[in-house]
């Protein structure tokens, strides 16, 4: 048996109202100053301007960074790098200046990335996983903590950060535990407020997670555990989040999954990840709706690989056999309004070869229980346009 590493260190503080602990939380770790990094959208709404107005209240100084628009890209960071380090000046205490993330997953990998870049040097894509001559991280990372607002990506207990080029729209992976949130505060309440196109478009983000995280090849027991009980989960609250936003218990069974799916995916991701990625470089796509839309499509490619895992995901949301899995996630995309097909979402015919180029270069794949081609790649997508 081969040796590898693994963890699931992330204090997380889990339940309603759980966002009003978070100044007693900074104080006992002798911060007085707070970077919020968040998106444009967010940062406008009613709940955001009286947050930020309790933790001044309660004494800290806070500074907003709201510089985050759709898919996260360099320019943002950078942007977000430089307003972290005038604040820090301003402050004029560098130790008790902290990031805090409020967002989805756009919002928490910026603010992951910014902490990176304030004393590393270099360009963020030089800490790309993987990349030869990558450069160490070996600096010191501000205190940081999160706070979702979505239930999808589970950004806030991941250990990496997804960047993309501004040009080419390229999404680029760095990860080390270094950039692990130092405390998550996850309140379901403050996923009650999205409409119920997001809600589903982020829930089938968290669902692929757990999904392609247990199909993933490899040997992770621990990963395929919560993988399960994280689909087991979700099959009931999704439908429930997105019939009536108010259902806190729906809410926070979608939180949890979405935190369950992100620490499972260590062992790995695959074939739909990649094709949601290219949809992402190409037509910038939300990455939950391109999950949505590949999913039942990509994860046909694996059925005769490894029927006996199809048959424990069915298991997993109530169904006898693997053969019934594929129709019911079909007929949860339609529940949840998802496009059957790239071309129900406004995807064209010219744009396949373009996905295909990105999609095979892409790094998630590889965790695929079969290996995926180029050609398989440009089949899937032809027969979705």
């Amino acid at each position: 048996m081969s040796a590898f590493r693994f963890s699931f260190p992330t204090p997380i503080t889990f339940g309603a109202g759980v966002r009003r602990q978070v100044p007693e939380h900074f104080k006992g770790q002798g911060i007085t100053s707070v970077m919020i990094v968040t998106d444009e959208m967010l940062s406008k709404l009613p709940f955001f301007t009286a947050y930020a107005d309790e933790l001044k209240a309660a004494g800290l100084k806070i500074d907003i960074f709201n510089g985050v628009k759709g898919n996260p890209v360099k320019s943002q960071v950078m942007a977000g790098v430089e307003a972290f380090r005038k604040f820090v000046t301003l402050s004029q205490s560098k130790g008790d200046c902290a990031i805090l993330g409020i967002g989805g997953g756009a919002a928490l990998d910026v603010a992951k990335a910014i902490a990176l870049m304030v004393n590393h040097p270099g360009d963020v894509f030089d800490y790309e996983d993987e990349k030869p001559g990558a450069l160490p991280f070996d600096k010191e990372v501000p205190y940081w903590i999160a706070i979702p607002t979505t239930a999808g990506t589970g950004s806030e207990v991941g250990r990496s950060t997804v960047v993309a080029d501004d040009v080419t729209h390229v999404k680029k992976v760095i990860f080390s535990p270094r950039l692990l949130a130092k405390a998550v505060f996850a309140d379901p309440e403050l996923t009650s407020a999205l409409p119920p196109a997001v809600t589903a478009a982020t829930g089938l983000d968290a669902m692929t997670h757990l999904i392609e995280a247990f199909l993933a090849k490899g040997w992770h027991p621990m990963a395929d555990g919560i993988a399960l009980e994280g689909l087991h989960l979700s099959a009931r609250a999704l439908p429930a989040a997105f019939a009536n936003g108010n259902d806190l218990k729906a809410r926070g069974d979608m939180l949890m999954a979405s935190m369950m799916g992100a620490v499972a995916f260590q062992k790995g991701l695959g074939i739909v990840h990649s094709c949601a990625h290219a949809l992402s470089a190409i037509v910038d796509m939300h990455h939950g709706l391109a999950n949505g839309i590949m999913l039942d499509h990509a994860l046909a490619f694996n059925l005769k690989a490894v029927p006996d895992r199809f048959d424990r995901l069915a298991q997993a949301v109530g169904l006898k056999t693997g053969a019934d899995f594929l129709p019911w996630v079909k007929s949860l995309k339609a529940e949840l309004k998802i496009p059957a097909t790239l071309k129900d979402a406004g995807v064209t015919a010219d744009k396949v070869e373009p996905l295909v180029k990105v999609a095979i270069a892409d790094g998630c794949h590889p965790s695929n229980p079969v290996s995926v081609s180029e050609a398989d790649f440009r089949t899937i997508f032809a027969s979705l346009v």
